[in-house]
């Protein structure tokens, strides 16, 4: 699916870019929580967040924001399980009718970092997974 990036995204996708040699294949900004969220290409989280996570902190000192680095995935149900990370995702099981499900069965010790403070990172996996495979929700099983 094709992805939209505002001016800020593609603005903020050019500093990641030029902190990491990594170009990010989406990202959302997202007000409500102060936070910038990055997907990148399979294989590159590591180069990406460098060592300690510096390109990280250096990333998020630049923007003034939180930032997140989420690591693409050619299947849907491997992008759902990135997304939730770094939760532990055991399945996902994708199911298609009127909508389009994704059933994502997380580990019982983890299902509050899946959920997130105020249900922010489930509510960023699904506008994610909305975005890049037209998944319109994600239930923790």
């Amino acid at each position: 699916m094709p992805v939209t990036l505002s001016d800020e995204a593609r603005r903020y996708i050019a500093v990641l870019d030029e902190e990491t040699d990594v170009g990010a294949t989406d990202c959302v900004v997202d007000d409500e929580y102060d936070r910038v969220a990055f997907v990148v290409p399979p294989g590159t989280m590591g180069q990406v967040i460098g060592p300690g996570g510096e390109h990280v902190k250096r990333l998020e000192s630049k923007l003034g924001r939180d930032v997140e680095i989420i690591e693409g995935a050619e299947t849907p149900d491997a992008f759902v399980a990135n997304a939730l990370a770094p939760a532990a995702v055991y399945n996902v099981t994708i199911s298609e009718n009127d909508t389009t499900v994704a059933y994502a069965e997380v580990d019982h010790d983890d299902t509050g970092v899946a959920i997130g403070k105020e249900g922010r990172n489930i509510d960023l996996a699904r506008r994610l997974v909305e975005r890049h495979f037209g998944i319109d929700e994600i239930e923790l099983t």
